[in-house]
């Protein structure tokens, strides 16, 4: 199936370690959960955090969910055994962190067989490879991890994220070219809505499918941000409407709100709606 067939508008870090978190987050409106053994979890809790959410993930129903299992990286003393504690177990993807080359995938999809892989973008050298990473035939998405990645390139802060561009686009392209899911990096000021809400328009805009967070109370501002609004909806179905109408005529383009729609905006509005439907789908369930 497509990755890309179903919304990843808002993919929430949830620590491997936190079981009230991991209970809670049964009822949260994600579409997806990044369960992190890796960064949110102490040194002293990794193992105790690998088997809790082993345990977690048979038991419990996620619903429409995507489940995603962050490991810690293959240079660790933990990364082969938390692979091995999530075989057979019922999850959408592995995610590995600092993937610099299709190598870490490799190593990876030689531990497990028959689970997605995605891979965390947030190195320079990652970026430099993110083609040859995006054509690997086991990876189906990227999750762009912008605080690494800002802490490697030395770049200071700007709400506009200009020093962080050509990353994101590197990486959104790579995606893109082989059909993928990419996912924006994170929001850190988690109580700041209007700076979400800018953020989550300038990652919907360049193209990515949707953005990681880390807390709840960002759930509302990102899948609103990525989800089409009325009025796309609205002008996807008057453009396909306007086109159909054109075609019976024998003509190749059509005219809304005094535009040109070609055949190629369709495309665009058919995905529209497609989404819109896909959305609507995964809240009824």
């Amino acid at each position: 199936m497509d990755p890309r067939s179903r919304p990843w508008r808002s993919v929430l870090y949830i620590p491997g370690s936190k079981e009230r978190a991991l209970e809670k987050a049964r009822g949260l409106p994600v579409d997806a959960i990044i369960f992190d053994l890796e960064d949110a979890v102490a040194v002293e809790e990794k193992a105790n955090a690998r088997a809790l959410l082993a345990r977690t993930l048979a038991e419990t129903d996620y619903g429409g969910r995507a489940r995603i299992v962050r490991i810690n990286g293959f240079d660790t003393d933990w990364g082969r055994d938390d692979v091995a504690a999530f075989a057979g177990l019922p999850i959408d993807a592995i995610l590995i962190p600092k993937v610099n080359s299709a190598a870490d995938l490799d190593a990876v999809a030689a531990a497990i067989a028959d689970v997605p892989l995605w891979a965390m973008m947030e190195t320079p050298l990652g970026i430099l490879n993110a083609a040859e990473i995006a054509a690997h035939p086991r990876l189906q998405g990227m999750v762009l991890g912008t605080n690494d990645l800002a802490k490697d390139l030395g770049t200071r802060f700007r709400a506009d994220r200009l020093p962080l561009i050509a990353s994101l686009q590197i990486c959104l392209l790579a995606a893109r070219a082989h059909g993928i899911v990419c996912v924006d990096g994170v929001y850190n000021a988690y109580l700041d809505e209007d700076g979400l809400r800018v953020e989550c328009d300038q990652g919907r805009d360049m193209g990515f499918d949707g953005k990681t967070l880390i807390h709840p109370k960002q759930v509302e501002v990102t899948n609103a941000a990525f989800a089409p609004s009325e009025e796309e909806i609205d002008l996807a179905r008057r453009q396909i409407a306007a086109f159909e109408a054109a075609e019976a005529e024998g003509l190749g383009v059509a005219v809304v709100d005094g535009k040109i729609v070609e055949n190629l905006h369709i495309v665009t509005a058919r995905q529209t709606l497609a989404k819109a439907e896909a959305i609507a789908a995964l809240q009824a369930g």
